[in-house]
């Protein structure tokens, strides 16, 4: 059967919607009339009627399909088996931007009208909307009479920009489906926007990409989410089509040196290693860097600590100011929230270099976000633009908006709603809209009514909802004026508002937790885990010192003086290789702490078989170069080093350490000036916590 574009996607809403959906809110979706919604209306409903549903139209509630659920699957199913498609708006918009995406000369706009089966001049209508999109990822569309039209920019804003149309258009199921099986060559299938995208490489490929993954990903200490799988397989797929044709990307070399010692960058090399010998291609090793940073984003969320790297303690410090910028704008805190601190820090680190590098990433939330978190969203991009002074993609807002709003619902128990429904009289009417709440909102525990006269009789702090079916104008400031049938219109409203109160109610409960251990934690298992926290515990407190170290206002003469007395103590097999391995890491970023006297040096070297901490007082403060990149004045260095290879729990103690430094003012100012017994005492305390946390 022939069906057009919009009315498959009229359908397809329908059935998206089986509790109805207005045409306005159709409309809208389609952009399009109202008035050209009824018209396509007509057609729909012929179509309906070969699968034996008809369309019924509610007042309040919009139009739905009625019939039976076996015939709206045949009708869904029917959908992906027609034999002609044309495209809505937006869709013909994707289709000709893949195809100036993947075409290396010119094309003209005559040829694009006619596989499209449009007007030239609607093509040209569609490449003005798409010149927009170009410039959020750095591309120009080059149109010139007689020459066509050619997207032209670098080779990685390219890639940027398929990857972002696989996201939006291809359903995440769909494209792992289009992996794991086998499509038949022949067969007679909707040349949709999903299938061209999917189309833009071999089959055969993905699953040789796919088996490369495989054999490697159990390398990494995390696990993939099928968003970053997706996400690693997209790249590999679009970049081993584009370099067979030509194509090549450009890597950072400076950053490509400070990833090579990265557990991710060596699973990278081996995917592309695999890669290299399958497609018998010459792969540049700017794609392993790509690659890692992918493997870099995919980390979960999990408990073992934030792992120490080159630069993991400037993002622990913008993390942290961050947070408390954050704070000061909302009425809450997450200070009790330590999830929310390792998420940001694993999270920030490939965020900053993305953005550095002009590297876009896809969010197909990011419109719900926005939408149901508008307040939090504007407040965290305000704060990203203060602390890091750039500014952050409304997608990787859209992110850590998702961070936040995890830790303030963290605690959260999902306690129930009460709502106050408000009409002339308080009977009929009031009891419609009580019925629809309790129907459509599942949060709302408790409804009670009142007539507009009882107002001041009540106590209204007691709801979190206040519904009225009339205008209040001075009585009340804070309610919702609602349709005596609440449609689905004010129905999504009420449910963004309930998720606004909800998070609210998050930020400011105060979860607190005794921490008490049954008969039956004490398993073989946990008396391991425990005494290897201890072990790496008891290593680092039995050398921890606070040394005097005579600096003679010199940085580099510190440091010697700190590097000899280690390998005089035999802490260290080599004082110079400990001098030579801190200097280069300071080269990568400043490591004082901003508004302390504190620096914070970190390191890995060979030769050692357990972590160093200790803190040095300088007889005289020497100038080095803050995490904010400012000069400033440190009298006490912090010395954090650890062997090149070290166990979890060794890596979640150091973590625990550098996050301790900066926790608060008072142990900041601890670490800035107390004597090595009170140091003592404030490590084994909070040491002591750390571990019964963990455990």
């Amino acid at each position: 059967m022939y069906i057009s574009g919009r009315e498959r996607k009229i359908i397809e809403e329908l059935l998206a919607h089986p509790s109805g959906i207005t045409i306005e809110k159709m409309a809208q979706i389609l952009d399009v009339s109202s008035r050209t919604i009824h018209r396509d209306l007509k057609m729909v409903e012929d179509i309906l009627s070969e699968y034996a549903l008809v369309l019924i139209k509610k007042s309040g509630m919009g139009i739905q399909i009625d019939g039976d659920a076996y015939q709206k699957k045949q009708l869904d199913l029917a959908l992906t088996q027609v034999e002609f498609t044309d495209y809505t708006p937006e869709e013909r918009q994707a289709v000709i931007l893949t195809t100036l995406l993947e075409a290396k000369e010119s094309t003209k706009l005559v040829a694009l009208a006619n596989e499209l089966n449009v007007t030239v001049a609607t093509v040209s209508n569609d490449l003005d909307k798409i010149e927009t999109l170009l410039q959020d990822y750095h591309l120009e569309l080059v149109r010139k009479r007689g020459y066509g039209v050619q997207v032209t920019g670098k080779e990685s804003d390219k890639r940027a920009t398929l990857s972002y149309l696989i996201f939006k258009y291809v359903d995440e199921l769909d494209f792992l489906a289009h992996i794991k099986r086998k499509i038949e060559k022949n067969a007679t299938t909707v040349d949709t926007v999903s299938e061209r995208l999917l189309g833009l490489v071999d089959q055969s490929k993905l699953v040789t990409i796919e088996k490369s993954i495989n054999y490697v990903k159990d390398e990494l200490p995390y696990e993939f989410a099928d968003s970053s799988y997706i996400g690693l397989v997209v790249h590999l797929a679009l970049a081993i089509e584009r370099l067979q044709k030509g194509e090549q990307i450009y890597f950072d070399n400076n950053y490509l040196d400070e990833l090579r010692g990265t557990k991710e960058y060596q699973v990278a090399e081996k995917i592309i290693e695999g890669l290299r010998t399958a497609f018998d291609l010459a792969i540049p090793e700017d794609e392993i860097g790509y690659i890692t940073m992918h493997l870099l984003g995919a980390k979960l969320r999990s408990d073992k600590g934030i792992i120490i790297e080159e630069s993991a303690v400037n993002i622990m410090y913008l993390s942290k100011l961050l947070i408390r910028e954050v704070e000061q704008n909302i009425d809450g805190s997450f200070a009790h929230f330590d999830n929310l601190f390792k998420d940001l820090v694993t999270h920030l680190k490939p965020t900053l270099y993305r953005i550095q590098k002009g590297m876009r990433i896809s969010n197909p939330l990011m419109a719900e976000i926005k939408r149901d978190y508008q307040a939090l969203f504007q407040v965290i991009k305000d704060a990203c633009n203060k602390v890091f002074e750039v500014t952050f993609p409304d997608e990787e807002i859209a992110y850590l908006v998702l961070h936040f709003a995890a830790s303030a619902m963290h605690g959260y128990h999902g306690q129930k709603l009460s709502a106050l429904v408000i009409c002339s009289s308080g009977l009929g009417t009031s009891k419609m809209v009580s019925s629809r709440v309790k129907q459509e909102l599942t949060e709302i525990e408790h409804v009670d009514h009142a007539s507009l006269f009882e107002i001041d009789q009540l106590d209204l702090t007691q709801y979190d909802l206040i519904l009225s079916t009339i205008p209040l104008k001075d009585y009340i400031s804070d309610y919702t004026l609602v349709s005596t049938i609440l449609t689905e219109k004010e129905i999504d409203q009420l449910k963004r508002t309930i998720k606004k109160k909800q998070l609210k109610q998050g930020v400011l409960q105060q979860a607190t937790a005794s921490f008490a251990i049954g008969e039956q934690d004490f398993s073989l298992t946990r008396i391991e885990k425990m005494q290897r926290y201890a072990n790496v515990i008891l290593d680092l407190m039995s050398v921890f010192t606070l040394e005097e170290i005579a600096s003679e206002e010199s940085k580099d003469v510190a440091l010697t003086k700190i590097c000899t007395a280690l390998a005089d103590k035999q802490a260290i097999p080599d004082a110079d290789a400990l001098h030579g391995a801190l200097v280069k890491r300071e080269a990568l970023g400043g490591l004082g702490i901003p508004d302390t006297r504190l620096a914070l040096y970190h390191t890995r070297i060979s030769g050692i078989q357990k972590p160093i901490f200790q803190v040095c007082q300088l007889s005289v403060p020497v100038s080095i170069l803050s995490m904010s990149n400012e000069s400033m004045s440190a009298d006490r260095f912090i010395l954090m080093i650890s062997p090149i290879e070290i166990s979890d729990a060794t890596l979640d103690v150091l973590s625990f350490l550098s996050t301790l430094i900066i926790r608060d003012q008072e142990t900041t100012q601890l670490f800035e000036g107390a004597t090595e017994t009170r140091l003592k005492t404030l490590l084994s305390k909070e040491l002591n916590l750390f571990i019964n946390e963990k455990i």
